[in-house]
């Protein structure tokens, strides 16, 4: 057998028994209460499997010994702060696509848009400020920018509109700013707008340029209270399948940060299976065609 032979066989021997490694019940209270701490998502009793094998994963990578060490190695060595948003990867999921919700979208163009631009004009203002909560690779906010480019912008040409997409994991949003996409993103696309605004390549589907330049992408930690606060004056806020990972307190928190991050007169939506009730009286429920939403008053 030559060296890199046996270099294959020992690293799949130390990968296969890192992966034999189990979370222990204290280990896993000591993990729950650390990611709890750090980004607001907890993670329920009979969720310990998924966490365990979401870090396992890292854990190998990094050449460490247990959970524990590794959670020693989050606290303690002096990469930790660059080591979080690795940990972040590992225990958030990115399940999207392009137009997953599109009575939102339908929304936004037949009703909430015409009655935000009346109120701008009414003041003066000409600029509409969209935030997508929870980007993950993309997807959302560009499908946003996609019905404002080809519905609202031809109605209201003076209008300016800013679209931002924030998240929590740097490796999806590197997604995003590229702007190129598999089948399954763009499964639900209306061939419409996929021919017209999407470029077939061989790396994929590409978002075209006037897209793309609608929309910006930060790194953002919505259970991060002073990072959120420089995410004001919001005319519309998407923040879909993100509360679910939260506990009740966590919740409370982000949504009050959501609340506060809107202009007056702007409107939160949430995921499908998502409410606000038991969370936040702050809003006014406006019921819509198919959908519903959140408005600051």
């Amino acid at each position: 057998m030559n060296n890199l032979s046996t270099l294959a066989v020992a690293r799949n021997s130390f990968l296969n028994q890192k992966q034999s490694l189990a979370l222990s019940v204290s280990s896993f209270e000591n993990w729950r209460q650390y990611i709890y701490e750090n980004c607001g998502i907890y993670f329920q009793d009979n969720k310990k499997y998924l966490l365990e094998s979401r870090l396992q994963k890292r854990i190998a990578f990094l050449g460490l010994e247990s959970f524990d060490h590794y959670l020693d190695h989050l606290k303690y060595s002096t990469n930790s702060s660059s080591e979080k948003k690795y940990l972040f990867e590992a225990i958030t999921i990115n399940e999207t696509f392009f137009f997953r919700n599109q009575p939102q979208l339908d929304v936004l163009v037949n009703t909430v848009m015409p009655e935000l631009i009346a109120e701008k004009k009414k003041s003066g203002k000409n600029k509409i400020r969209i935030w997508s909560a929870a980007s993950s690779s993309g997807e959302e906010p560009y499908s946003v920018a996609i019905v404002i480019w080809d519905l609202i912008k031809p109605r209201f040409p003076n209008i300016e509109f800013e679209i931002v997409g924030t998240d929590i994991s740097s490796a999806v949003l590197d997604t995003a700013k590229n702007g190129v996409y598999k089948e399954y993103s763009i499964r639900n696309a209306p061939a419409y707008y996929l021919k017209k605004y999407f470029k077939q390549n061989a790396a994929g589907f590409e978002i075209l340029p006037q897209i793309k330049n609608m929309v910006s992408f930060r790194l953002l930690n919505l259970y991060d209270t002073m990072a959120m606060k420089m995410m004001m004056n919001f005319d519309i806020i998407y923040c879909a399948n993100v509360l679910i990972y939260f506990n009740a307190d966590s919740k409370i928190k982000v949504v009050n940060s959501l609340y506060n991050s809107l202009s007056k007169g702007g409107y939160l939506f949430i995921g499908y299976s998502e409410t606000l009730h038991g969370i936040s009286k702050a809003f006014k429920l406006i019921s819509f065609p198919k959908t519903i939403g959140y408005k600051k008053e």
